[in-house]
């Protein structure tokens, strides 16, 4: 194996570049895993448009491919095995552990898969990845590196983090049958949220400027589009008999958007941010908390919690065909064009889904 790979290096606010850097070198209980495909994510965007992480580093952690190498002490995992690995893994014994609000546990806001160069910050947009020990695990307790049968493609393992984090979500609104959702916008995030919203029986609105957007959301079941471009409030009242929505998902990192979710749910009806990753301030009616008895919640990262649901979901969706995540994806690169799969996934447009790197 060769010792310098390419990889796609943030070297400054919106400054990606692909360069030759070193293969990371492995420790005791780590893995090295050659990528196959790696997501672009919402907040590898961010990291890489804000300036807020030092540079140089590799982004990247919605990841799959093949482990390349193994360290002194790996058990259960050897060269050849297809594998998925979640950047973030809890310590389990903390506060915020022991409350299952994982993302606040501290070992757990440590990243534990690199692609070598400068800090920790995911590494698959790069050709290998270091998985450090606590991510593999001991063989014993489960931890955060997966396993992907071999009738699963890397492309539908890809989406394993990603899904676990819309999973995550729904499970925290308890929806019911008879409740009617919306959820705005209508992107790779916004139809995984929508599609596993509607896998509990709720009603599902679902809310883009994009017909072709719709179009895919179609392919999962998604048969109540609005136009974005319309009344919402309206649209959304009038499925309801007049009331409003029970709950509004807002899969846009937009601030004017909460104000119109808050006016799409019915008194007693939830909000639930999920894309509002930016601090700042954002208005909306604290009457309509206080006397409409709306709530205003929050759902970020993934969790250990429904690890292993979060996977079936994957797994059982692409083998039954009812999510089939591969038809997200709109676009492929190689890391060549890196800087140009970071452009378009940055500047989406009525076409462009989940755009993915094939190192």
């Amino acid at each position: 194996m060769s010792r310098t790979m390419q990889a796609a290096v943030y070297r400054a606010p919106d400054d990606v570049r692909t360069e030759t850097i070193a293969v990371p070198e492995i420790g005791s209980g780590e893995v090295l895993v050659r990528i196959d495909t790696c997501g672009i994510c919402g907040t590898d965007l961010k990291k890489i448009h804000t300036g807020s992480h030092s540079a140089p580093r590799v982004f990247g952690h919605e990841m799959a491919g093949t482990i390349a190498a193994v360290g002194e002490g790996v058990h259960g995992f050897a060269v050849g095995d297809r594998v998925m690995a979640f950047h973030h893994i809890p310590c389990g014994q903390c506060f915020y552990c022991r409350k299952q609000t994982f993302a606040q546990c501290e070992r757990y806001k440590l990243v534990g898969t690199t692609a070598g160069l400068g800090a920790a910050a995911g590494g698959g947009f790069a050709q290998y990845i270091r998985v450090m020990d606590w991510i593999v695990g001991d063989g014993v307790t489960p931890a955060g590196l997966i396993r992907i049968p071999d009738d699963i493609p890397f492309e539908q393992a890809a989406f394993i983090e990603p899904v676990n984090t819309c999973f995550k979500a729904i499970q925290l609104l308890h929806l019911e049958q008879d409740d009617t959702v919306l959820v705005i916008g209508q992107g790779s995030i916004g139809i995984l949220l929508a599609a596993l919203a509607r896998q509990t029986g709720a009603t599902v609105l679902t809310s883009d400027m994009y017909a072709e957007r719709h179009a895919i959301a179609a392919k999962f079941g998604l048969d109540h589009p609005l136009d974005a471009r319309g009344d919402v409030v309206a649209a959304a009242k009038a499925a309801t008999e007049g009331r409003g929505a029970d709950v509004a998902l807002v899969a846009v990192g937009a601030d004017a958007l909460i104000a119109t979710a808050m006016q799409a749910i019915r008194p007693g009806g939830r909000v639930m941010l999920f894309a509002s990753t930016q601090h700042g301030t954002a208005p909306f009616d604290p009457a309509a908390v206080c006397m409409d008895e709306k709530t205003l919640m929050g759902s970020y990262s993934a969790s250990v919690a429904i690890q292993q649901e979060g996977i079936d979901l994957v797994f059982e969706g692409y083998r039954s065909g009812k999510l089939d995540l591969t038809q997200l994806i709109s676009h492929r690169f190689s890391l060549d064009d890196a800087a140009s799969a970071v452009h378009l996934a940055s500047n989406p447009q009525p076409d462009s889904m989940k755009i993915v790197l094939k190192p």
